[in-house]
């Protein structure tokens, strides 16, 4: 097995170029299972088997850095730089990331799990190299989905202006471009880039720039040439115009075709993009065929590739894209958008359902929030579900173009909280904090999936900016209301009531403060709950009257502490003169979170039931 011999790209060096396909083959099967028995982004890993073993055989990691976008295809990155052995651990609690840490290795030049970040930390390194003095590379491997964020064509137009010695691997996954022309492509990008085609075309300058009267006209004629040729073959004429040289199209599966180019490269200056066509799920059949779900995956059965059961409880991602299809059934007015993600998000059967009235606007979140305002401006109603850690990038847009205009734009993000096994990059732990400071915005969280039903309507109509967060997983399995009804913005409900102390909760932790008052009345202890439902604005006349009947308020929330739920409570007694009433604030802690399971990461932090017990007994005291 060649892949046991591999634990530094230095010992991928020792290999013969002609064992490196055998090589791929090995790391694809190492990754089928491992990835079948611990879930991870499996699809987009296959097909960057080849690109990822070309690089390192090529280019000297970690002297050169290599940055990856998000870190969706970077296992074979891992598995070749020190982590094939503890590569079962990925995304698992206590072990390694499911994507490039800079803790975790130094191969792993800048921690990623966001998208679009690579060009512009790759030009950061190449700036720094050159105030340095050094020669090394910089490399940023960016997928064609990525590069629908802004952010990286910022980052493209000011490295085209720098002209650092920046090197962008463009890992394209989805364009077709017909075999005869890749192939031609491809042959002109080698040759393009080797030592005879570069010292010639140096040489015919020289020559040029010395004939008199004409030279300069000749060499500015034969640069038009060259570009004119290498757009008319490539589709990399946008890259030129930006100021880079462009390569390719390569077949990134074509491993001697990669190792002739990045060799080549290493000599050039200047900043250069390489188009690197691969094939999402390269290797595995039932990943080629239906590459979107195999992109991230729970374990799964490699023989059949079918995962496991389903719970038979809907999740609150299915249950509210399915709430969202009835109430577009009713209105015409309702529109939808997403960021790249209508399967994460759920607005799959409403984009078949209403195909005109769905917005998929790429990776752009800040440009989907003010899409979604100029919408709003003009009379629609529309729903912008995006995960709460990525409504963090268009937070400007939230504030300037959505608060400031009172511009009623539901925001529904999905996987507030802890969301498990992709980590700190992922977790949606301050969308409460950075969210509800802001003037006219309503935000409110549901305790259950019949809630939220009725909470995303009470969004929908209200005429206001709206925040609707939610868990991922499953639901509670509660009973649906047949009539999804809007609710009075700004008021909870009292589920129990106590003598000794009432628990105010949001989200997801109602249930678990259910439970803690259940094992805290057979210790002797009466607690009160309250589901707060909203957090701005807070149903004031009913969190001071549970605050002056028991005296002592504890708040539950899966969100940072700091400026998070407890904190407006805090807030309202101060304001109000309750500064006697005892609280304490349970959430997350200051510091990041790491990957595990969302049960174990809500124990470990203390909002899970037995937490919130233990707390409440302490307090007690």
């Amino acid at each position: 097995m060649l892949l046991e011999t591999i634990d530094s790209p230095s010992d991928l060096k020792k290999l013969h170029p002609e064992q490196l396909p055998d090589l791929a083959a090995e790391i694809r099967q190492f990754l089928l299972e491992t990835v079948s028995c611990t879930g991870g982004h499996l699809g987009s890993n296959l097909g960057t088997v080849e690109l990822s073993i070309a690089l390192h055989y090529c280019f000297n990691s970690p002297s050169d850095k290599i940055i990856w976008d998000v870190g969706h295809q970077a296992y074979t990155h891992k598995i070749l730089t020190g982590r094939r052995d503890s590569f079962h651990t990925q995304r698992q609690y206590k072990g390694i990331s499911g994507f490039p840490k800079r803790c975790e290795s130094e191969h792993d030049a800048f921690g990623v799990g966001h998208s679009s970040t690579s060009i512009s930390a790759g030009l950061g390194m190449a700036a720094a190299a050159g105030l340095d003095g050094k020669r090394n590379h910089a490399i940023a491997v960016i997928g064609d989905g990525s590069l629908t964020g802004g952010m990286a064509f910022e980052a493209l137009n000011q490295a085209g202006h720098l002209k650092k010695n920046l090197i962008v691997i463009l890992n394209d996954n989805e364009m077709s471009i017909s075999k005869n022309v890749g192939a031609f492509s491809a042959f002109i990008s080698r040759k393009m880039t080797g030592r005879y085609y570069r010292d010639l075309k140096k040489e015919m300058q020289v020559l040029f720039k010395h004939i008199p009267a004409f030279g300069t006209d000749i060499l500015q004629f034969a640069r038009r040439a060259e570009n004119s040729m290498k757009s008319f073959l490539t589709p990399g004429s946008l890259f030129e115009a930006l100021g880079f040289d462009y390569l390719g199209p390569l077949d990134g599966h074509d491993l001697p075709q990669l190792l002739e180019v990045f060799r080549n490269i290493n000599e050039l200056d200047g900043p250069l993009l390489v188009h690197v066509m691969t094939t999402k799920g390269k290797g595995y059949k039932p990943a080629e065929e239906t590459p979107s779900q195999y992109h991230g995956v729970g374990a799964f059965d490699v023989a059949t590739g079918k995962g496991a059961v389903k719970p038979a409880v809907k999740s609150y991602t299915d249950v509210f894209g399915e709430t969202l299809v009835r109430l577009a059934e009713e209105d015409p007015k309702i529109v939808a958008i997403t960021a790249a993600m209508p399967d994460g998000t759920g607005l799959n059967q409403f984009s078949q359902r209403f195909p005109e009235r769905f917005f998929d606007v790429g990776i752009a979140e800040q440009h989907a929030m003010t899409f979604a305002a100029g919408l709003a401006a003009d009379g629609f109603r529309p729903v912008t579900a995006i995960y709460s850690t990525f409504v963090q990038r268009a937070y400007d847009q939230v504030f300037h173009d959505v608060c400031l205009q009172k511009l009623p734009v539901t925001i529904a993000m999905d996987r507030a909280g802890l969301v498990g096994d992709d980590g700190p990059t992922h977790h949606g732990a301050f969308d409460l904090s950075y969210l509800r400071h802001l003037p006219g915005i309503v935000v409110m969280a549901p305790k259950d999936e019949n809630e939220l039903r009725h909470l995303l309507k009470t969004g929908i109509y209200s005429g206001l900016p709206v925040a609707l967060r939610y868990p991922r997983g499953a639901g509670y399995g509660v009973q649906l209301d047949r009539e999804v009804k809007a609710l009075e913005i700004g008021t909870g409900e009292q589920l129990l009531d106590g003598t000794d102390l009432t628990i105010v909760a949001v989200g997801a932790t109602v249930y678990p403060a259910l439970q803690a008052a259940e094992a805290l009345r057979l210790k002797g202890v009466s607690a009160g709950v309250v589901n707060a439902r909203f957090i701005k604005p807070l149903d004031e006349e009913l969190i001071l009257t549970v605050a002056r009947r028991t005296g002592r308020i504890v708040t539950v929330e899966e969100n940072a502490l700091q400026g998070g739920f407890g904190s407006a409570v805090l807030e309202l007694l101060h304001d109000r003169n309750l500064q006697d009433v005892k609280v304490r604030r349970l959430g997350l802690p200051d510091h990041y979170i790491e990957q595990g399971s969302q049960a174990q990461l809500r124990k470990d932090v203390g909002i899970d039931a037995e937490g919130i017990t233990l707390s409440v007994i302490e307090f007690m005291k």
